[in-house]
């Protein structure tokens, strides 16, 4: 089944760029699908989605290094428009008989461009602009059959037209923020080159989704959906129930891991507001006796998935009638597990992988979200009517509060850590930095320091605050909290927080960091 949004599709080749889901959000952002595929995929697959144009990404190989991807040649055949960036750029004009070679001297960040040929690609772009480029190669002849569009001091070539074909080539990169006008190119490309209307609408999502699942789930059969307090599973169990009311059953399992209050935040948006069949597994116990005395987190990690799957056995077979498991996988998860088109596909997807259960359960998996991005998913979520708390709240980690808790998971250390971690949310909404910042977190680490406290020489635990500041969670940046926000913070932190005498803030970037410690 087919959306309204995906009535018009541009199609995606990646070439490895590290930019390839920027680019795809880019397009959804002009309310346009994408999906992205693989460099080698057919035409008659690309034909199969009826694009309305193809991008092709840049990407690290030179288009003369053994095993260097390409695409193939009837691709350029298709008729649609085609916008190739960078090694995109190099592959497709070779490919079309120009000469490619190495540049006099690489060039990276910031470049002047001038543009030369106000074609309708560069409309709205300023005659001297910025380009942000990444390159070794560069066309050195385009021949006869090409129009140039800009230059760059070092690059002649820099955009280009064949004047036969609907192709379009840059060689910067008009998807990120370092190219100002890489936003009127997307417009212009997929606006006035290739004719989009701008149908991709998460209303029109949801209500194709909803009838799919109703069309999917016959009357006298069941879905679970494992809750977690998460973005994803939430508006998950939202459009599900939305769909089948009673037939969605929903389990939360407790692991004693959980931040401050999140099992009565589940249990009162869900159970109550929502009137969700919501069965919360009280594991904590279960969970933490064999987390006892555990300090490596890749153990830690392997016992909360096992201890997990049998309590989410336990509680699932008490619904005979349920066929299908509910999971929130993401785009990015299709694209980056190497399924299908690189992601192409339904809205519901049934298999038998069920994403780390047990395939002796006997479910179907359903994934009602698989085409969406993040952002795209809390879209779904405000229309839903999921309250902001739940919409907006910064991702958690699987494991929990285990992977926060560094060093060996007790109670008493959990309960430290929630009212460190609390304390700090609290204070970060109130300064209105939370949805200004991409995750925020305490840790607890495993070391005691020095104090001083009162009139006596404390020995006590050191609590460290994350935060980082990215749109992907591929590259982060650590937050210019302000130093008043993480002076209030310590001073609660350890004034409130029994066991606690020094509070350190890590700046450190990723990479080389990780966003979590452990």
């Amino acid at each position: 089944m087919t959306t309204a949004g995906q009535s018009e599709t541009i199609v995606i080749l990646d070439f490895g760029s590290q930019y390839a889901q920027l680019i795809a959000r880019r397009v959804r952002e002009k309310k346009v699908y994408s999906v992205l595929a693989r460099p080698d995929v057919t035409a008659e697959e690309v034909r199969a989605l009826n694009p309305k144009g193809l991008i092709f990404t840049g990407g690290p190989a030179s288009v003369y290094d053994d095993g260097a991807p390409i695409c193939r040649r009837d691709i350029l055949d298709l008729g649609v428009p085609i916008l190739a960036i960078c090694y995109g750029m190099q592959l497709t004009c070779k490919m079309l008989g120009a000469d490619i070679q190495p540049a006099a001297s690489r060039e990276y960040g910031r470049a002047q461009l001038s543009i030369t040929n106000p074609n309708v690609l560069l409309k709205n772009v300023p005659q001297k602009t910025t380009g942000w480029m990444s390159h070794g190669d560069q066309v050195r002849d385009p021949g006869g059959d090409f129009d140039i569009l800009a230059e760059t001091p070092t690059c002649p070539f820099a955009a280009v037209k064949h004047k036969a074909r609907p192709f379009y080539g840059v060689q910067f990169h008009p998807e990120v923020a370092h190219t100002p006008h890489g936003n009127e190119i997307f417009d212009n490309f997929l606006y006035d080159i290739c004719d989009c209307q701008g149908l991709w609408k998460m209303s029109s999502f949801i209500d194709a989704v909803l009838d799919e699942v109703r069309e999917v789930v016959a009357d006298d059969e069941q879905v679970i959906c494992g809750l977690s307090g998460g973005v994803d599973s939430s508006v998950l169990a939202a459009m599900l129930h939305k769909a089948l009311g009673d037939r969605l059953a929903c389990i939360f399992v407790d692991n004693g891991l959980l931040r401050l209050n999140e099992v009565e935040l589940v249990e009162s948006t869900f159970g109550d507001h929502f009137h969700v069949r919501l069965t919360t597994a009280r594991s904590a116990d279960r969970f933490l006796d064999k987390l006892a005395g555990v300090s490596d987190p890749q153990e830690k990690r392997r016992i909360i998935g096992h201890t997990f799957i049998d309590v989410f056995k336990e509680v699932a077979a008490a619904f005979p009638k349920a066929s299908y498991l509910a999971q929130g996988t993401l785009y990015p998860d299709v694209v980056e597990s190497g399924h299908s088109l690189a992601g192409q596909a339904a809205n519901i997807k049934l298999h038998h992988n069920v994403g780390g259960l047990p395939a002796e359960l006997g479910f179907e998996l359903i994934e009602p979200l698989r085409d969406l991005f993040k952002d795209e998913v809390r879209q779904v979520g405000e229309l839903l009517g999921l309250p902001e708390q739940i919409v907006w709240r910064h991702p958690f980690p699987g494991p929990g509060l285990a992977v926060r808790c560094l060093g060996p998971i007790t109670r008493d250390r959990l309960d430290t850590l929630r009212q460190a971690d609390n304390i700090l949310l609290e204070e970060i909404t109130a300064a209105n930095l939370y949805r200004k910042t991409a995750q925020t977190f305490a840790v607890l680490l495993p070391i005691q320091s020095v104090g001083v406290m009162g009139d006596g020489r404390s020995y006590e635990n050191v609590v460290a605050i994350r935060s980082v500041d990215t749109s992907d969670f591929m590259t982060a940046d650590w937050s210019r909290i302000p130093y008043e926000v993480l002076e209030t913070t310590s001073n609660r932190i350890i004034n409130e927080v029994r066991g606690v005498n020094r509070v350190v803030y890590d700046i450190s970037s990723k990479p080389p960091a990780t966003i979590e410690w452990e």
